[in-house]
């Protein structure tokens, strides 16, 4: 009896099971979700699904019971998971995809910010040295195997000035770059900043009219959130030094695109570097697409190696964390929709 007692005892004192959960990832490499499959919690089951289609029935029917999905859930896929806890969104960039059955949830929502912005920030270098250096003019050239010598106006980027407008991830790492080129640069960000040494100096965005003439690059680092769509419009375009240089690199939706156009046209501005446009894709007969000095790219600079190491390790650490109900990292703000 005694011993049947102080087995009843020990076995009340043993730490419950964890819960288990399931987690759906949506639409990312067969190698990535072997990754994740790695090591993962014992209470993690892992399921993957190939076809991102809002309506797949074998989506719907994946995510019916899951707790977390790892992907960006369209309207359909969020009203079927009626056990959701968490959504792991593969951008920075969160707008899309915050449906009011999540604002106004106790779903968490963590996204990709920082693990994309050197490739990014790289991107936009790419783009600007390209035009300051004229290397768009130069590689067109290239097929006709011809030497044309003479003055073209090169610029160099020592002692310039740069406006980074959205001083997160993308911004930082676009700071760091040109302070190596030995330019000033400027942030303008709503949040409360702290000494950067990137920067030289920061703004509040409600000074953005008053340090925009001061900038012989400006650079779109923002965001897309209900403040930030078209801060830089057509009153920003118009104070712009003349002879700089304009590259967006986060949302198409935080400048006002005819007055990009609009700024080329009249050659206000030497030149522009978009990797997001609004419309996008930018579509055939844009008049963007005329202009040589517009270097346009397909939404392709958060592509490179680091970032997909990096987002690896921050997928797996959140499931982790999730798994054993703890924080979890890049935790997204839905009111303030960053």
């Amino acid at each position: 009896m005694r011993a049947l007692l102080l087995l009843i005892l020990s076995a009340t004192l043993l730490p419950a099971p964890a819960q288990q959960r399931k987690v759906v990832i949506v639409g990312q490499s067969a190698e990535m979700v072997a990754a994740l499959r790695d090591g993962s919690p014992s209470n993690v089951t892992i399921e993957h699904v190939t076809d991102r289609g809002a309506g797949d029935a074998n989506l719907l029917e994946a995510v019916a019971d899951a707790h977390a999905i790892i992907g960006n859930p369209t309207l359909a896929v969020v009203e079927a998971a009626k056990n959701l806890q968490w959504v792991q969104i593969t951008s920075a960039g969160v707008k899309p995809y915050l449906h009011p059955q999540l604002v106004n949830s106790d779903v968490v929502m963590t996204n990709a910010q920082k693990l994309s912005s050197a490739a990014i920030a790289d991107h936009g270098f790419a783009m600007l040295l390209a035009l300051t250096r004229k290397l768009n003019r130069f590689i067109v050239e290239r097929p006709d195997e011809t030497w044309r010598g003479g003055n073209y106006d090169l610029v160099e980027l020592e002692g310039r000035t740069a406006l980074v407008i959205g001083t997160g991830g993308i911004g930082s790492n676009v700071a760091q770059r040109a302070k190596a080129f030995g330019m000033t640069v400027i942030g303008v960000d709503p949040e409360e900043f702290p000494p950067r040494p990137s920067f030289d100096r920061m703004v509040y965005p409600d000074r953005l009219d008053q340090v925009i003439p001061e900038a012989d690059v400006t650079f779109v680092c923002a965001p897309h959130t209900k403040d930030s769509e078209g801060m830089v419009g057509p009153v920003q375009f118009e104070r712009m030094k003349r002879g700089s240089y304009f590259i967006a690199l986060s949302r198409g939706k935080v400048y006002d695109m005819p007055s990009l156009v609009k700024a080329l046209d009249s050659k206000h501005i030497a030149g522009a570097g978009v990797d997001v446009t609004d419309p996008e894709p930018l579509p055939k007969g844009h008049p963007l697409w005329k202009f040589e000095n517009a270097i346009i790219t397909p939404h392709v600079a958060t592509q490179g190696l680091l970032g997909t190491k990096l987002r690896i390790e921050v997928y797996s650490e959140n499931i982790a964390r999730f798994a054993a109900g703890e924080k979890l990292r890049n935790i997204v703000d839905m009111r303030k929709e960053y």
